[in-house]
């Protein structure tokens, strides 16, 4: 069997050689394309786009971004998303250290009462249950006015509102939050209000040039091209995506591009900072080649392939649009 084996050693290990590089391709092309998405949408950078007829399907989510995520539910906090505790059970009376001292009891007498002696007889037990019941009764109260004296207060009460129902001064006074009697903590400020805007044609055309500029600059690895394109946030995803291709001896070559398609999926403004989202398919030569060979090790050096994503642009009034966030599809 291992002779059998052995003949096939050859062939076994070209295929495995061809799996790795296929496999390192693929990694390459998924970092050349960040992933899925990156950058920032302001208060929608965990919000999936609109769909679009040029982006029909849902852009991939921005899984590579400095915006803090907002939680799910503000109003739910994890004390009151703690399932509560189950409130232990205290032993009763006949539970407890009272029902071991009746049957202690109750044993002693039924054995005095059998042997003729202890409690008298018959009429000892009687009364042995007489005096039973009423230390029973006795130790009932007891415990009664101890577990009122433990009882917890009502939630929400305050050591103040207990002491004024009682009629008792209270004798630690501690400021409640927001009491006014300690010094109140900074309010985080408000979100910004959020609208819709209209976006006209110059800055359609801006984005189509834009789309043009950022991938030259990308191709060309210009990084003082890049930074005046792109925000600084943006700048840095693609930062790291060229050093990678560096640091692995590979060149993205992208060149001829050329917008097929665009349209706005949506367009707003935060406070001072306006956002547009463009679904765009444009088309163009784009490889992964090696830096010192040119061997081409992913995409197509002669024929033109098309893609489709999403990018955000943002500015402030009266300054130039911005790249901030891209998207696959």
């Amino acid at each position: 069997m291992f002779k059998r084996l052995s003949r096939y050693t050859h062939v076994i290990a070209v295929l495995a050689i061809g799996l790795a590089a296929s496999l390192v391709v693929a990694d390459v092309a998924e970092a050349r394309r960040g992933g899925g998405g990156f950058g920032s949408r302001g208060t929608r950078t965990f919000q999936a786009p609109p769909a679009t007829r040029t982006a029909p399907t849902d852009a991939a989510p921005i899984n590579r971004t400095m915006t803090p995520q907002q939680p799910a539910s503000p109003s739910a906090t994890p004390q009151a998303q703690r399932p509560a505790a189950p409130q232990a059970q205290r032993p009763g009376f006949f539970n407890g250290f009272g029902r071991s001292l009746m049957g202690g009891l109750l044993l002693g007498g039924l054995f005095g009462m059998l042997l003729g002696q202890g409690f008298g007889g018959m009429a000892g037990f009687l009364g042995l249950l007489l005096q039973v019941a009423l230390i029973a009764g006795g130790i009932m109260l007891l415990m009664r006015f101890l577990a009122n004296r433990r009882s917890p207060m009502p939630a929400g009460m305050s050591a103040r509102q207990s002491a004024a129902g009682s009629g008792r001064p209270p004798a630690f006074d501690i400021p409640a939050m927001g009491s006014g009697s300690a010094r109140q903590p900074a309010v985080a400020s408000a979100a910004p209000p959020v609208s819709d805007i209209e976006v006209g044609q110059t800055d359609l055309d801006r984005f189509e040039v834009m789309l043009r500029e950022v991938q030259t600059a990308y191709a060309n690895e210009d990084y003082a091209q890049l930074r005046r394109l792109t925000t600084p946030e943006a700048m840095s995803y693609l930062a790291e995506e060229l050093s990678d291709n560096a640091t692995n001896g590979l060149r993205n070559v992208v060149s001829d591009v050329r917008l097929v398609q665009g349209d706005i999926a949506e367009a707003w403004r935060e406070g001072t900072q306006e956002y547009a989202t463009v679904a765009m398919r444009y088309s163009g030569i784009d490889a992964m080649v090696e830096r010192t060979s040119g061997r081409v090790v992913s995409g197509d050096l002669t024929h033109p392939t098309e893609t489709v994503e999403v990018w955000t642009f943002t500015r402030r009034p009266g300054t130039d649009w911005l790249l901030s966030a891209i998207q696959s599809t």
